[in-house]
Parts: C-alpha cells; sequence; structure tokens
C-alpha cells in the first residue's frame, strides 16, 4: 500500500496547490449556479423534461433518450455513493482547517464536509451528458461541452478537488457504459429500427 500511496502523492499536492490558486474565485456566484444545475434534483428533472417533451412531440427517440439519461444518472448515483461512503476525504473549502487533511482514507463518515471523493455532480453530469450523445450522436460535442462545465465548476468553488472530479466523470461515463450494455443485451432493436 504505502507504493500506492508514494505514487498518489503528486496528484494529491497537486489538489492541494488548485485549492490555492482558486481561492480568487471561489466567492463567484458563477460558479454556484452552474454548480445547481449540475446538482442531482436538476439533472433528474432535466431528464424527466426530455421525457415529456419527446411524449408531447411523439418523439420515441426523445421519450428513450430521457430514460437513458435517468437510468444513467441513477445508477451513477448509486455507484458515487458506494464509493462516497467508504472513503473519506476534507472538502477543499476546510483546508483552512488545522485537523482538515486533503488525502484519502478509508472511513464510513456520511458528513458532508468530509465526503469530498468522488464529486457526485461530476459523476451525474457525465452520465447524463453520455447517455444523451449516446442517443444522439450528432449533439455529442455540446452534451459532452455541457456535462464537463457542471462537473469542472466543482473546483474553482472549492467543492471538490481535481481528483473528485476526475474519480466522478469516470464513474459517471463507467454507469453510463454498464447501463448501456445491459440495455443492449435487454433489448434488441425491431426490425428496421436503430439501436437505441
Amino acid at each position: 500500500m504505502p507504493k500506492l500511496e508514494n505514487a498518489a502523492e503528486p496528484l494529491l499536492e497537486a489538489d492541494a496547490r488548485t485549492v490555492d490558486a482558486v481561492q480568487p474565485v471561489k466567492d463567484n456566484p458563477v460558479f454556484d449556479r452552474l454548480a445547481d444545475l449540475g446538482d442531482e434534483p436538476q439533472l433528474r428533472i432535466l431528464c424527466a423534461a426530455t421525457m415529456a417533451v419527446g411524449a408531447f412531440q411523439r418523439d420515441r427517440r426523445l421519450v428513450l433518450a430521457g430514460a437513458r439519461m435517468l437510468a444513467a444518472h441513477t445508477l451513477a448515483t448509486f455507484a458515487k455513493d458506494f464509493v462516497k461512503h467508504r472513503i473519506d476525504r476534507t472538502r477543499p473549502r476546510s483546508l483552512g482547517n488545522a485537523e482538515a487533511d486533503h488525502r484519502l482514507a478509508p472511513g464510513r463518515n456520511h458528513a458532508k464536509e468530509e465526503s469530498s471523493f468522488p464529486s457526485g455532480h461530476a459523476a451525474g453530469a457525465a452520465a447524463v451528458a453520455r447517455a444523451f450523445a449516446r442517443s444522439y450522436p450528432e449533439a455529442a460535442a455540446p452534451a459532452y461541452a455541457a456535462g464537463t462545465v457542471l462537473a469542472l465548476a466543482q473546483i474553482p468553488r472549492c467543492a471538490h478537488y481535481p481528483t473528485d472530479v476526475g474519480a466522478g466523470l469516470a464513474l459517471g461515463i463507467a454507469a453510463e457504459a454498464v447501463l448501456d450494455a445491459g440495455l443492449g443485451l435487454a433489448i434488441p432493436p425491431r426490425d428496421g429500427e436503430d439501436p437505441l
């Protein structure tokens, strides 16, 4: 285990340096607004709205895209919670506290300030963006850009370290990939229809 800790140390130190670098902008309300858009309830509303618009327009593809987004978000949230409730890490905004430490440690602390890793905003945003892009490949670039912006907004507001965001993005992408694999096995396309 010491070798793994030694290998991770440069990343953890970069995390701490990033927190120092963003201090001048951490109270900018733009980052809070972006964070609000990437929060769980708002992303779930976006998924439901996508399905509702699709139903209103009788657009099966859009309804399925919204359902895929919601399912991917749900799976990403479960995965994030599973990891978050097994690793303790103080949030960047708490680094001024003498007892705060930016290192990851095994633990089951559910307090918000002690559960920075991984970023749930990043996991949810990545899962939803990837699910939408899978349904609408022609809109992949803006979907990925929006998901990335929502995820990265967590860093300057000192809610998460860059490694928290990276881990959240990876979890979200993995959750959507698992969902897609399951859907591919469970729902074969109809004759003459493209797969989901």
